[in-house]
């Protein structure tokens, strides 16, 4: 995946420009409180890091990559991400124009089973508004204030809202010689790629690289193969720049209609509708 080798190949150079990390030893302080941070992300990235308090991360402004121990995501503005208590993770801007804003929650016993997966979601309007409402708080909203109550019926609101995880990860490959594989189709991910062809060039059967991604990634190839083209076409779709039909082409799809309805499939939208949807808002942070 050459998006995610290019961030950890930047990564040394990036820690003289990582972000104040004195906000991410304050949200356990309490364990009672919702935690809120709001911050344009400028030039830094945020480190590895976890917290006891699950994670609800709404991007605006351009692409994030939040990179956990065994995924890395893709998340595109007017998204969230939901992080349960404990996953260790680091978050990457794509752009200085990146808005993140932050609400950690204390776990709940019993809590609804949306809370206990890691995932991507789209922000639908009346949430857009909700997290909008948050940019005037900061630190710690205490229980029984008017603030923690409105931000706990924002995690409330979420299992009824949320009723698909989009599937804009990828997994992170064990085997070396995967590796080698993948690097290979996101260095090609402008030209058709032929399962077969990709078995012969790197000395495989079909069955054994069949098993072979299944074990490694548990996901087939075409499944990572049109996943990861899709991930492409998103950041051509935000950068504003080429036409449908021209970022259906730079993701080696010579029909229009074909990738737009794979779009369709992953994202439940199409890419005219993704591309002129209104969400993509340029606010500063108070």
């Amino acid at each position: 995946m050459k998006f995610v080798q290019k961030l950890y190949e930047q990564i040394m150079e990036q820690l003289k420009h990582a972000i104040n990390e004195d906000y991410l030893k304050k949200v356990d302080a309490d364990k009672k409180s919702i935690y809120c941070h709001h911050d344009l992300m400028g030039e830094l990235f945020v480190p590895t890091h976890q917290h006891l308090k699950a994670q609800l991360l709404y991007t605006e402004g351009d692409v994030v990559f939040v990179i956990t121990d065994s995924k890395s995501y893709f998340l595109p503005a007017r998204h969230f991400i939901w992080l349960p208590s404990g996953v260790a993770h680091s978050i990457h801007p794509k752009s200085g124009k990146v808005i993140m804003r932050n609400l950690y929650f204390p776990t709940e016993a019993n809590e609804d089973v949306f809370y206990q997966t890691e995932g991507i979601y789209p922000v639908n309007d009346l949430l857009l508004q909700m997290m909008l409402f948050t940019n005037r708080w900061s630190g710690d909203l205490k229980k029984g204030t008017a603030n923690f109550v409105i931000a706990s019926g924002i995690k409330a609101i979420l299992p009824q809202l949320c009723l698909r995880n989009l599937p804009l990860e990828l997994p992170k490959a064990k085997d070396e010689r995967l590796s080698k594989i993948l690097k290979f189709i996101d260095n090609s991910i402008g030209e058709p790629i032929l399962f077969t062809r990709v078995a012969e060039q790197f000395g495989y059967s079909e069955r054994s690289l069949y098993r072979l991604f299944q074990n490694d990634l548990g996901m087939s190839f075409m499944q990572y193969y049109t996943i990861r083209r899709i991930i492409k076409a998103i950041e051509l779709l935000l950068d504003r720049k080429l036409s449908i039909k021209e970022i259906a082409e730079k993701v080696g799809y010579s029909s229009v209609p074909t990738f737009s309805n794979t779009f369709y499939k992953i994202l439940r939208q199409r890419p005219s509708d993704y591309l002129n949807q209104t969400g993509i808002l340029e606010q500063s942070v108070d």
